[in-house]
């Protein structure tokens, strides 16, 4: 399930991408399918124990184009152990809302990114994300979990302070956001119960069938209570 549109973030053979905060690495296998050399970079060792062996497993399968590389790189997002200007582009996706000093890890995204070069931010929207800690204390307050609900115009003057110019945008994953509504009503724990059981089936459904019914509803439901909201900007030439 990818949050960042590749048509607006284009990724290929020559360019070298940074995954920040890659997590189980959706974002960086697909980079790496295009063709691009891909450094997944997360704190937390062992899920990129996972990425390293999905990225073994894609070589052996013939899915990594020839001459395109991927790699895990366990660090801090405050402090990156990468040169100035080191990629072509910078993936964040749903990491800022984690941080306490955000704009210093936007500062950092800035340095390691080379001139001219793009990077797609994501971070929960507001809206569906107010609710979800309306119905949940447990949701927000779990270690490592949310700190902040950033509006667009907040993220947006962020990053065009950190030295980012600013681009297009849009919304995510509109039928993800009542399932975790759901989740904080009947408990964030609780995924035996009924109806977030029977939701999550669903969205499992959809990630591998992905109807054309489906399709149109999340298009409609994106703008008005999409998940995640998407944000591409570039670092001045």
């Amino acid at each position: 399930m990818l949050t960042v549109d590749f048509d607006r973030l284009p990724v290929g053979p020559g360019d070298r991408v940074l995954d920040l905060g890659a997590g189980a690495g959706r974002h960086a296998f697909e980079v790496l399918r295009r063709g691009a050399d891909v450094v997944a970079f997360d704190m937390d060792a062992a899920e990129l124990e996972g990425v390293a062996a999905m990225f073994a497993a894609m070589d052996k399968e013939g899915e990594i184009p020839a001459g395109a590389t991927g790699e895990t790189v366990v660090g801090d997002a405050l402090g990156m152990p990468f040169p100035d200007a080191s990629f072509d582009r910078v993936i964040a996706a749903e990491i800022l809302e984690h941080i306490p000093d955000d704009m210093a890890a936007m500062r950092e995204i800035v340095r390691v990114l080379k001139p001219g070069g793009q990077a797609a931010i994501t971070v929960p929207n507001f809206i569906p994300e107010r609710i979800c800690w309306a119905l949940s204390e447990d949701y927000h307050t779990a270690p490592g979990g949310h700190i902040r609900i950033y509006t667009l115009a907040e993220l947006q003057a962020k990053l065009k302070a950190s030295g980012l110019e600013i681009g297009p945008h849009h919304h995510a994953h509109g039928l993800h956001s009542p399932y975790w509504w759901i989740k904080c009503a009947v408990g964030v724990n609780n995924d035996g119960h009924p109806l977030a059981k029977a939701y999550h089936e669903l969205l499992v459904w959809d990630i591998m069938k992905r109807p054309a019914a489906t399709r149109i509803a999340e298009a409609v439901l994106n703008p008005l209570i999409g998940k995640s909201v998407v944000v591409y900007v570039r670092k001045p030439a």
